[in-house]
């Protein structure tokens, strides 16, 4: 495959470079301007629920309880960085147990040729989730049937669970309906970039108030 196909927009012939460079620049303030606003929509609707799940997250840490975080894909990555962010934060914070579950690679992979991949989360969480822990599970979609069964046996398991989707929450937000989800962050967005970004905003919100419930700094 070459670059061209890849970015034909750069290699469309004699393109006027001001006009192209002006082009970026207007996409990106637009994108800028979108997830501005996302990111104060979500706040806005949000503000009470994500200090409450603060506390909570704050009161399992406290109790002894971990943060076991997965998604799919970019959400998988952030559940990662959620994780390290936990355990790594810096001298001036307070260190807190966390694990991502698709870092596992070999339990993962496993479940997913001998089990089925539906079941990739929800497995660890039964053999391993501790009623002091805390379930954070991400989906752009709001739809994932991995995360949506990981998030109901640790429910099952009296875990905290803690959700983060896009678009209008999908089967997440009927989960959350059902109790099977204790906080559930949507970011109404129809873009999976604007989601991500501002998924990441939310649980690094999360983090910095889950360490001003504990004490730090």
């Amino acid at each position: 495959m070459s670059i061209e196909s890849l970015y034909p927009f750069l290699h469309a012939g004699a393109a006027d470079r001001d006009v192209l460079l002006a082009d970026v620049a207007r996409s990106t303030a637009e994108k800028v301007g979108e997830i501005g606003r996302l990111r104060h929509d979500v706040l806005a609707a949000d503000a009470a629920e994500l200090a409450a799940c603060a506390t909570a997250m704050a009161q399992r840490f406290d109790s002894g309880g971990r943060l076991l975080a997965f998604g799919n894909g970019g959400s998988s990555t952030d559940a990662a960085a959620m994780a390290a962010l936990c355990v790594d934060p810096g001298p001036a914070w307070r260190p807190l147990p966390a694990l991502a579950l698709a870092a596992d690679v070999a339990t993962l992979t496993a479940l997913a040729n001998d089990v089925g991949f539906e079941n990739v989360f929800a497995r660890p969480l039964a053999a391993a989730g501790r009623p002091d822990d805390i379930a954070l599970g991400l989906s752009t979609s709001g739809g994932s049937a991995n995360v949506l069964r990981g998030l109901a046996v640790a429910h099952e398991r009296g875990l905290l669970t803690v959700g983060l989707a896009g678009y209008s929450g999908g089967a997440m937000a009927e989960a959350a309906e059902r109790g099977e989800i204790d906080y559930l962050f949507v970011m109404p967005s129809a873009s999976v970039h604007r989601i991500q970004e501002a998924q990441t905003t939310t649980y690094h919100v999360l983090w910095e108030l889950v360490q001003r419930a504990l004490g730090r700094p």
